[in-house]
C-alpha cells in the first residue's frame, strides 16, 4: 500500500496505480478511500469493467447502494458475458431484498459459469429468503455434489432450520470437521453444521460440545466488550431516571413506525411476519437507520449517548424523527406503516419515541434460558459477540431484561410486551392484542401468517416463518446438565427461567 501511495504522489492521475491502489485500500477495508481511488481512474477508463465492479462493491460497503447497484449493472452492461459482474450484482439486489432481481442475476451468473459456488450458495440463500426452501436444498445439494466439503454450503443448508441430517450427513461432515489445514472460518462453519446434524441424530450432549469448541473459535476472532455493555445499560438507567421527552408539537408523529425490538432467536422475525401480513404494514427486515440517526447526532454533538439526551428539545427530536422518517421513505411506498426490526434498537427505545412520539414498539422476548442457548448454537453475526460465551449471553440477557422494563414502566402507552411463549400457545388472541396495539384492524392473513410472500433476510427465520406455528419448541432440556451453569447465573440475576419441557418426541 505504502508503494502504490508513492506511485501515485508521482503519477496522481495514473489510472493503473490507481486501480491497484484501489484495489489495497479495498482489502485492507478502507472503502472511501477504495471508491475514491476508483472513480479517478474511471475519469481516464470509464468502460473498465473491473473498475465499475470495485467501485460498486466499495460503493456496497460505504451504505450507498443505490449508485453500488447502478455500478454493478452498468458492469453487467459492458461485459455482459462477465461471470464476476453478476455474481456481485445479485449479491448487492440480494443483501437488499430485491430478491427477484437478485434471482435473475445469480441465474446468470451460473448460466455463464455452471462451476461458481458462491453463485450457487448465495442463489439458495436468496430462494430460502422468499420461502422456497425446496429450491435451496436442491442447490445447494448440487453445490455438494461437486465439492462435499464445502463449508458455505453445509452451513447454509444446516441454517435453513427446516431439513434434517441424516447420518450420511453427519458421517460426512464429521470427516470435514476432522480434516486439518481448513481455515478457520471454514472449520467453525462446518462445526456449526455438524452440531446441528449431530441434533438430528439424537446426540444432544455431543452436539454442544462441539458447539463449545466452534464457540469458543469465533470468540477469538469476535470482539465483545461485556463490561462496556454492561457500564451502558447502567449509565442509561441513570441518566434517564427521571427524563422524559419533551411534550411534541404534534402527538401523532411517527404512527407510521412499528419498532420491533428482541434478542436473536427470541421471535422477532416471527412478529415482523404476522405483522407485515397486514394489508396495511411493510415489513423492512434488520434495517439500520434508527442507530444510525442517533450516532450521527452523537457526533454532531460531540457528547456521548446518552447523555446528551436530557439536553434535546422538542425541535431537536422532531428534526431527528424526519431525517429518520425520509431514511425509512422506500418502506413506505407500498403501505402505510411498517415494522423496523433491527436488534439492537433495544437501546434506543426512549429516543426512538421520543423523536417518533406516535411510533408503537413490541417487546418480545421468549424464556431467557431458551434464548440463550438458541443464540449459543446459531452463528450470529454484526453486534452479536456476545452469543459465543455462555456468561456473557446471560449478562446480554439480564441487560435486555432490566432496560426494557424500564422502558415499559415509562412508557407503558407506547411499549408492548410481548412473550413468544404465550403468542405459540395462544396464537389468535395474542395476535388480536398485537394489532390492537398497533392501532391496526383485525386482518385474518395475519393468522395465516406462514402464507404471506415476502423477503425475509434473517437467514435462520427464512424457512421457520413460512410454517404454522410450533408449540413445543423448548430443546434446553435435551442437554442434561451441560446447561446448569446458565440456569443459575440466570436465575441468581432474578430472570424467570421456565422449566416446562417441550415434546421430547
Amino acid at each position: 500500500m505504502r508503494t502504490m501511495v508513492s506511485v501515485l504522489a508521482l503519477a496522481p492521475n495514473n489510472a493503473e496505480a490507481l486501480r491497484w491502489t484501489g484495489i489495497a485500500a479495498q482489502n485492507l477495508g478502507d472503502h472511501a478511500a477504495a471508491v475514491d481511488c476508483f472513480r479517478r481512474a474511471l475519469i481516464a477508463l470509464p468502460d473498465d469493467v473491473d473498475l465499475q465492479i470495485g467501485l460498486g462493491v466499495a460503493l456496497y460497503y460505504r451504505e450507498e447502494f443505490d449508485e453500488a447497484i447502478r455500478c454493478l449493472r452498468r458492469a453487467c452492461e459492458l461485459t455482459p458475458g462477465s461471470a464476476q459482474a453478476w455474481y456481485n450484482l445479485g449479491e448487492a439486489l440480494k443483501r437488499e431484498a430485491r430478491t427477484a432481481e437478485a434471482i435473475d442475476a445469480l441465474e446468470r451468473t451460473l448460466a455463464i459459469d455452471p462451476m461458481h459456488a458462491p453463485a450457487r450458495v448465495q442463489l439458495a440463500r436468496a430462494h430460502a429468503s422468499v420461502g422456497h426452501a425446496d429450491l435451496a436444498v436442491r442447490e445447494l445439494r448440487e453445490v455438494l455434489r461437486r465439492e462435499p466439503e464445502n463449508a458455505q454450503a453445509w452451513f447454509a443448508l444446516s441454517n435453513l432450520n427446516t431439513i434434517r441430517f441424516d447420518a450420511r450427513d453427519t458421517s460426512r461432515l464429521r470427516m470435514a470437521y476432522g480434516r486439518s489445514g481448513t481455515m478457520p472460518e471454514d472449520h467453525d462453519m462446518l462445526g456449526f453444521a455438524l452440531a446441528k446434524a449431530l441434533e438430528d441424530q439424537g446426540g444432544y450432549v455431543a452436539a454442544f460440545d462441539v458447539f463449545a469448541q466452534v464457540n469458543g473459535s469465533r470468540r477469538r476472532y469476535e470482539h465483545w466488550n461485556a463490561r462496556g455493555e454492561r457500564a451502558r445499560v447502567e449509565t442509561m438507567l441513570q441518566a434517564l431516571a427521571d427524563w422524559l421527552p419533551p411534550p411534541p408539537s404534534d402527538r401523532t408523529f411517527g404512527a407510521e413506525v412499528i419498532l420491533v425490538v428482541s434478542i436473536p432467536r427470541s421471535g422477532s422475525s416471527l412478529v415482523e411476519q404476522i405483522l407485515a401480513s397486514h394489508s396495511m404494514v411493510e415489513g423492512a427486515n434488520e434495517i439500520k437507520d434508527l442507530p444510525q440517526t442517533i450516532d450521527a447526532e452523537t457526533l454532531r454533538r460531540g457528547m456521548a449517548f446518552p447523555l446528551w439526551i436530557p439536553a434535546a428539545d422538542a425541535r431537536d427530536w422532531r428534526r431527528l424523527g424526519e431525517e429518520y422518517l425520509a431514511r425509512t421513505a422506500r418502506w413506505r411506498e407500498r403501505a402505510p406503516q411498517f415494522v423496523d426490526k433491527n436488534l439492537v434498537s433495544w437501546y434506543l427505545v426512549g429516543p426512538a419515541l421520543a423523536m417518533l412520539p406516535a411510533a408503537r414498539v413490541v417487546v418480545v422476548r421468549r424464556d431467557p434460558l431458551e434464548t440463550c442457548l438458541a443464540c449459543y448454537r446459531q452463528w450470529l453475526t454484526g453486534d452479536a459477540g456476545f452469543a459465543y460465551n455462555l456468561d456473557e449471553m446471560a449478562d446480554y440477557c439480564v441487560d435486555f431484561w432490566r432496560l426494557t422494563r424500564f422502558w415499559l414502566k415509562k412508557f407503558p402507552d407506547r411499549v408492548c410486551d410481548l412473550e413468544y411463549e404465550t403468542l405459540i400457545a395462544e396464537p389468535e388472541p395474542a395476535i388480536r392484542r398485537l394489532l390492537d396495539f398497533c392501532g391496526l384492524p383485525f386482518d385474518p392473513a395475519c393468522l395465516e401468517f406462514h402464507r404471506t410472500e415476502r423477503t425475509v433476510l434473517s437467514a435462520p427465520s427464512a424457512a421457520q416463518v413460512r410454517q404454522p406455528l410450533q408449540r413445543n419448541t423448548a430443546r434446553a432440556y435435551r442437554y442434561g446438565d451441560k446447561l446448569d451453569g446458565l440456569r443459575k447465573r440466570l436465575r441468581d440475576a432474578g430472570l424467570p427461567v421456565n422449566e416446562t419441557h417441550g415434546d421430547p418426541g
